[in-house]
């Protein structure tokens, strides 16, 4: 039954895409439509001082939801979108951090955004029509590490706004704080990835209100995952973003611990009757066999097959190494990391977040490394201190890996990221407070072409969004480091989502090349921390393309 289930969809969704092109170099320009002019600079880190986002002059934004939209149904951990019920939204004057004395609400942080177009969907209000069109968020911080998961009505009205699904899932345990998340049409079930260290969790949760959520992490493992993305069969790709440990040389460089892993379901439609979990590993250029993880973080952190995965031009092997089967193994969870250090797995400084790349059958896989976000780290460009961009070529079991780009001080801490054509790709920045301080620059949105050799130090991305910082951040950036103080300081970019909502198979990240602004394709992002202000980005009017949506 379950061989048939497969071969099913398969057909199904192998028929959903059999208009796409072979190929990526597709005529992109005829779909984008948009030539973006690049912002000159990023905005400077000034103490004390606010500063707005700067976007290319094509583009503008609007708040679709903020922290302090009130939950249409409040409960007795949160009451609000983006703030905990554990202190007031705002410092009173004067007050300042201490042990034991919140001066502020915990700030939960909307993370990844997953947009969908769905009817008949509810929620707290039986007589309210909610409309079609949803935003879905998980959250990653919280008071006790408590997560929670909401969804912006985008046709409703301020009270309808924003509507809490689920706080706990169907065993009564408290839903993890999440950091990735995206649909699964084979299930019709959201997937949530959590990196809340040893009890880190994978949930799917049901889209309508209330939320049905379950722990699957007897299949998934435990893991410090982000990143999830489906292709047409079903299997999953997840990627885990966990720090190493500094090397005692090395004192601002991490050792690569984080790793690539792909599900082989048994059934798509419904994840709980298991699967293979499966490792990336890359074979060195080095030496005989493969790039795996070892007994010492200083060698590890400027190793020769470090630099090699950081040099233009090289290309790399690849295969999948099976570290979990629940047809053998059972479903109790598990430790993802420590399953892929066994089996030989191959670490990079982490991964956060990738897409398969519109137009080639889901064939090609575009992933990023954060790196150090430290400018002082050891590893520097040519060991990866600064993050990268990888592409990974699938056939079948066996792979190609290569660099499309290799960070600097000024590009780095690559996290969120979506397709903007068939070529081209943004990736936004998080590269911390820290970061930020030492460059005196805060965070920007990059466009990259995958079609442009950045071996040439005259090639860079073009910068499309030049990220500020609202006064709310600003005041916790000052803050940040007090004792009691728990909330992060600078905002952040993140939930880069680029998606026409369509909720079939055909609608998966990477089935349809995008066109932004038409065809029902919509851009959001959540700028985290501070206010936590959920933005949609729009053609700007000023543009003499005007800005058409569905």
């Amino acid at each position: 039954m379950v061989r048939c289930l497969n071969k099913a969809v398969a057909i199904m969704a192998a028929l959903a895409i059999s208009f796409m092109p072979a190929s990526a170099t597709f005529a992109a320009d005829n779909f984008a439509g948009i030539s973006l002019t690049p912002v000159p600079s990023a905005n400077p880190k000034a103490p004390g001082f606010a500063a707005p986002n700067i976007l290319s002059v094509e583009l503008t934004e609007a708040i679709v939801a903020q922290g302090s939209f009130k939950l249409e149904n409040p409960s007795d951990l949160t009451s609000y979108y983006g703030y905990d019920n554990d202190g007031p939204q705002l410092p009173a004057a004067g007050d300042l951090p201490a042990v034991g004395h919140k001066v502020e609400a915990s700030k939960t942080e909307p993370d990844k955004n997953t947009y969908l177009v769905l009817d008949h969907q509810h929620g707290a209000d039986p007589q309210y029509d909610y409309g079609t069109h949803f935003l879905f968020q998980g959250h990653e911080l919280g008071a006790g590490g408590q997560g929670y998961i909401t969804r912006i009505n985008l046709d409703a009205d301020g009270a309808h706004r924003v509507t809490l699904l689920a706080i706990k899932d169907v065993n009564g345990n408290s839903v993890p704080t999440i950091d990735g998340s995206t649909w699964y049409p084979f299930s019709h079930k959201l997937l949530f990835t959590s990196e809340s260290g040893a009890n880190a969790s994978v949930v799917q949760a049901t889209p309508d209100f209330p939320a049905t959520v379950e722990d699957i992490s007897g299949i998934l493992g435990r893991g410090g995952y982000e990143g999830i993305q489906s292709d047409r069969f079903g299997r999953l790709i997840i990627v885990e973003d966990v720090g190493g440990k500094t090397g005692t040389v090395n004192t601002h460089a991490r050792q690569p611990n984080s790793f690539i892993y792909r599900l082989l379901p048994t059934s798509p439609f419904d994840l709980k009757l298991g699967g293979k979990l499966q490792v990336l590993q890359v074979l060195s250029r080095a030496h005989a066999g493969p790039v795996v993880f070892g007994s010492d973080a200083d060698a590890d952190i400027l190793s020769q097959d470090v630099k090699d995965l950081h040099t233009y031009g090289l290309q790399f092997q690849t295969n999948w190494m099976t570290i979990h089967d629940t047809a053998v193994q059972g479903n109790a969870p598990f430790s993802a990391n420590a399953a892929a250090k066994l089996a030989g797995g191959t670490p990079f400084k982490r991964p956060e977040n990738g897409q398969f790349r519109p137009g080639t059958n889901f064939s090609e896989f575009i992933f990023d490394t954060t790196g150090d976000t430290n400018a002082l780290t050891e590893a520097g460009s040519a060991f990866g201190g600064f993050g990268a961009l990888f592409r990974l070529q699938l056939f079948g079991d066996k792979g190609l890996l290569s660099l499309v780009y290799n960070g600097d001080v000024a590009h780095a801490g690559f996290d969120n990221c979506a397709f903007w054509d068939a070529n081209r790709i943004v990736f936004v920045e998080d590269a911390g407070d820290t970061l930020h301080t030492q460059r005196n620059a805060l965070d920007s949105a990059w466009l990259f072409d995958l079609n442009t050799d950045y071996s040439n130090p005259a090639s860079q991305p073009v910068r499309i969004l030049a990220e500020g910082r609202d006064a709310s951040a600003t005041l916790d950036s000052q803050f940040s480091g007090m004792p009691g103080f728990q909330n992060d300081g600078d905002n952040e970019i993140t939930g880069w989502h680029l998606s026409d909502g369509d909720p079939t198979v055909n609608g998966l990240l990477g089935a349809k090349i995008p066109t932004p602004f038409r065809g029902g394709w919509r851009l959001f992002y959540t700028q985290q921390h501070g206010d936590n202000n959920t933005w949609e980005i729009l053609r700007s009017p000023a543009d003499s393309g005007g800005n058409s949506r569905d």
